[in-house]
Parts: structure tokens; C-alpha cells; sequence
């Protein structure tokens, strides 16, 4: 792995709704790898107009009848269940709202930031997400495919937990903090 520990970073995708166990499998790796935690949502329902140097994108709306009343932020619900769970550990972390494809948009930010890896989670099983997946792909799947960084799949099933029912965060149980 290269650089110096300020250099690393980890980027895993994040969704509203979305378990808690592939940001907190993110963390438990940035905490291994000494390295920033990036996590990344990507709107697929805007496309990039111009990037900063740090990954950050402007977007704008592919539906010409939304009306852009500013400047686009991160869904302030996820940022909050990320900054409830991050905040206080040991765990470096910083949000980066993208657009586009979502392969398309972790892969090229992860090549921006020159990032160890990139973490997605499996969609939860159901109907829904087995036709999306059918029709659209794997974000995974086409993460794999398209570029030549590691690609870690969460799978979404329980959330993880101590013997006592706790939800184990990376540096303990949550009835410890």
C-alpha cells in the first residue's frame, strides 16, 4: 500500500437506508489501513459538471423540468446515521456526494484519490432489488470489471453484534461508548 497514512483512503459507497454493516466493515479497514474513510453517495439521477481536485463534483439534474435551487448536499439523514456512528472513534471520515453511474462515479473518485480499495454492500434480497440488479447491473459486478482496484463486497444480511445484542462498532461495542 502507498503513502504515508494522511494519503490513504478507503472509499465505500453509502445510501440512505442502506445497513450499517458496509460503513462500519469501511471503518473497521480504515482503522487496519490507518487510512481515511471516504464515504461516497452517488445521485445517478445527476451528471457531473465540473470536479474538484478532491473528488467533489457540481452536478446538475438529467431532468430538464427540475428547477436547481443551489447548491446540492449531502443527504443531511445519512450524513447524520454516519457521523452518529463515526464521531467520537478513531476513525477519520469525510463525505463525498457524487453523480452519474454509480461504478462509474466510486471508480473514478477512488482514481482521483488514489484510494486502497473500494466497499459497496449487496442489495438486500427481494423482488425490487433482484429487477433492478437484472436490468441495471451490479454496481459490484461492474466495479470489478472496469477498473484495477480491490473491490470489497459487504453482504447485507445482520448487522454485526456482540454477544449481548449490541451493534459491535469498530473500536467496541455501541453500550460501551
Amino acid at each position: 500500500m502507498g503513502g504515508q497514512a494522511a494519503d490513504r483512503f478507503l472509499i465505500v459507497g453509502v445510501v440512505p437506508g442502506q445497513s450499517e454493516k458496509v460503513p462500519l466493515a469501511g471503518a473497521r479497514l480504515a482503522n487496519l489501513f490507518d487510512a481515511e474513510l471516504v464515504c461516497a453517495h452517488v445521485d445517478a439521477m445527476r451528471y457531473v459538471v465540473q470536479e474538484g481536485l478532491d473528488g467533489s463534483v457540481v452536478s446538475s439534474s438529467v431532468d430538464p423540468d427540475v428547477v436547481e435551487e443551489g447548491d446540492e448536499v449531502f443527504d443531511e439523514g445519512l450524513r447524520a446515521r454516519l457521523a452518529a456512528t463515526f464521531d467520537g472513534g478513531p476513525v477519520r471520515w469525510s463525505t463525498r456526494l457524487l453523480a452519474g453511474e454509480p461504478a462509474v462515479a466510486l471508480s473514478h473518485l477512488a482514481e482521483r484519490l488514489d484510494a486502497e480499495a473500494i466497499i459497496v454492500g449487496t442489495r438486500r434480497a427481494g423482488f425490487r432489488s433482484g429487477m433492478q440488479e437484472f436490468f441495471g447491473g451490479s454496481v459490484a459486478v461492474r466495479l470489478a470489471h472496469r477498473q484495477g482496484r480491490p473491490v470489497i463486497v459487504v453482504p447485507v444480511g445482520g448487522e454485526p453484534r456482540t454477544a449481548t445484542g449490541s451493534i459491535l462498532l469498530p473500536w467496541g461495542p455501541a453500550d460501551q461508548l
